[in-house]
């Protein structure tokens, strides 16, 4: 089974508005490759600049989704499932951005870490830091590579504890 974790940040709060993804593929158990991209979001007004750090400066002369769809499809090609730490959010981002950029997507399952580690763990916070840090995993919050990098980890971590993964699989 070919993976891809994935993560977005956004600019504002619509679901058509991301300006950066991350993406870690899983082969074979293992990770296999990234691909971290910066996106220039349809409108200039940065309203989570200071959750993620990103700034229009840096995004204005970024290509859109659109203009970056054809490498993006081209890292995904394989992928039988997404993971996500908060898999809606995500999966909101990606079919918002594709729609608005009239892209069409196929309709793959989306496998959630967080519905995963409040199952799985017995932790206080499901947050993606929490996780991170009760398991001992790296993580850069919120810089998209980083938090899909930490989020195939978790996933990776599930499957060695031979929790049943398709309990974290998004409905």
């Amino acid at each position: 089974m070919i993976y891809t974790a994935i993560d977005f940040e956004t600019a504002d709060n619509g679901k058509d508005s991301a300006c950066a993804v991350g993406l870690v593929k899983i082969v074979d158990s293992c990770i296999a490759d990234s691909f971290y991209r910066l996106i220039r979001p349809p409108r200039s007004w940065i309203k989570y600049a200071y959750f993620h750090g990103i700034t229009w400066d840096m995004l204005k002369n970024q290509p859109t989704f659109a203009e970056q769809w054809q490498d993006i499809a081209e890292f995904l090609r394989g992928t039988q499932a997404f993971i996500a730490h908060n898999a809606q959010f995500d999966r909101g981002v990606l079919y918002g951005t594709a729609e608005a950029c009239h892209i069409q997507i196929p309709e793959i399952p989306f496998y959630c870490t967080l519905k995963g580690s409040r199952k799985f763990l017995n932790l206080e916070k499901n947050s993606l830091d929490s996780v991170c840090k009760a398991l001992n995993i790296e993580l850069q919050h919120h810089q998209a590579l980083s938090d899909a990098t930490a989020c195939a980890k978790i996933f990776l971590h599930f499957a060695e504890q031979k929790f049943p993964i398709t309990s974290c699989l998004l409905k």
